[in-house]
């Protein structure tokens, strides 16, 4: 093959992988090996590598041969049983060697073991996991989330969260949202730590006004945030527990591996956005001939104003109202989501009669100069749903008692349906 003056020499692969310019052992690589093996000198191609023959075995194996034949052209034999025995020793060798090299090698237990500095975890994993329990306390209808800390399971990779920031770090909060009915009034959050991907949060949120209806067709969705102070927050993992799978008065302890972000299922019915929580007590009271109805308190609500606060207070209503005198109306509470009224209103009718009513119960949010914002309202009666039904029964059958409930308020203004 000539080449053109100027030109650089091309060398193939196998040539390249049997230039020998390691002095000493060369241990091969499984992936290469196995289709470039490296031969020695001399050797054809075709013929695997002797890897019992030595450099100076082929020397003297080589050396006999060229002995043997100069002797032979000189007319004389080699000497006789010594030069015999010479040539056999050389060739059994030969012959070990190429047996060796052409029998299946014994598998170590080295390549046998699994390459755990080649492992690559998923996605789920690389995101870290959080660690947390949750309770639910069925006679204060409270739903207690403990978030313990968040760390990855294989820290000799990668230790703590994913890193979010430029210095290899990160700024991490956990936030809490119910499912279906995700708003920022049923969001709850820790605080955030700084500079770290292993958080140690040790911080309960509550969430007030569970009922047992919510336990089976809620889900707990769990957030793992990075604060950023310039730019928008940006999201590392989430998990997402159904309540179902919790037993009243019980704590339940997860470590739980943080996937991507899921789609949330968002209905057409706006109606459902779920605007917080009400405690409202019944009590329909035979000595005084009336309907005693309480406004307790009001978790979770949602903010409507500048602040992330609300001015909330309570309206309520029992209808059809031909007077238009049945309208009472609570305190306002003064920036605050979870406000405490404790109020009771009396409203004047006859037992038979409050099988025909419906009780319409409103929160708003006090704006002065301008029209008062609607927080959420929910209704009462035979003609609603749910645990709403349910508590107006439970008054009608017990008499001189009184009953208090959590009920769900959405952005629906009571009168124009009676979806729970």
């Amino acid at each position: 093959m000539t080449q053109r003056k100027g030109e650089k020499p091309t060398i193939s692969i196998q040539e390249h992988m049997a230039i020998d310019v390691c002095p000493g052992p060369i241990q091969p690589i499984k992936q290469i090996s196995d289709y470039f093996p490296r031969y020695p000198r001399g050797l054809p191609p075709t013929a695997p590598p002797p890897p019992g023959l030595s450099r100076a075995g082929s020397l003297r194996s080589s050396s006999s041969s060229s002995t043997t034949a100069a002797a032979a052209g000189a007319g004389r034999s080699p000497e006789g049983p010594a030069a015999a025995r010479e040539e056999g020793r050389d060739e059994d060798e030969l012959d070990r060697a190429f047996g060796a090299a052409s029998a299946p090698p014994a598998a170590s237990k080295k390549e046998e073991e699994p390459d755990v500095e080649g492992y690559d975890s998923d996605d789920s994993t690389t995101l870290g996991t959080l660690d947390f329990s949750l309770l639910y306390d069925q006679e204060n209808n409270a739903l207690h989330c403990t978030i313990n800390k968040a760390k990855l399971p294989v820290p000799r990779y990668r230790k703590g969260l994913k890193p979010m920031d430029h210095n290899g770090l990160s700024d991490p909060y956990v936030k809490l949202h119910l499912l279906p009915g995700a708003s920022k009034a049923n969001k709850l959050r820790t605080k955030t730590l700084r500079n770290t991907l292993n958080p140690v949060w040790s911080e309960t949120l509550t969430y007030y006004g569970i009922t047992d209806e919510d336990m089976v067709r809620k889900t707990l969705r769990i957030s793992v945030c990075d604060e950023d102070k310039f730019r928008h927050n940006e999201f590392i993992g989430e998990t997402r527990i159904p309540l179902k799978k919790l037993k009243p008065n019980q704590t339940k302890n997860f470590y739980n591996c943080l996937e991507k972000q899921l789609p949330i299922d968002k209905t057409d019915d706006k109606s459902l956005e779920e605007r917080g929580r009400i405690m409202i007590s019944l009590k329909y009271s035979s000595q005084k001939c009336g309907l005693v109805v309480g406004i307790i308190r009001c978790a979770h609500l949602a903010a409507m104003d500048a602040n992330g606060f609300s001015d909330p207070y309570v309206k309520t209503y029992l209808k059809p109202d031909e007077n238009k005198k049945s309208k009472h109306k609570t305190t306002v509470k003064k920036k605050t989501l979870n406000p405490e009224f404790n109020e009771e209103f009396f409203y004047e009718i006859k037992y038979a009669d409050l099988s025909k009513k419906t009780l319409e119960v409103t929160v708003w949010d006090y704006d002065i100069g301008k029209s008062n914002d609607f927080i959420g309202g929910v209704s009462l009666g035979i003609n609603a749903n749910g645990e709403r039904l349910k508590h107006w029964f439970d008054c009608l059958k017990n008499k001189d008692k009184k009953i208090e409930r959590w009920h769900t308020l959405t952005n629906e203004l009571p009168g124009s349906g009676f979806n729970d």
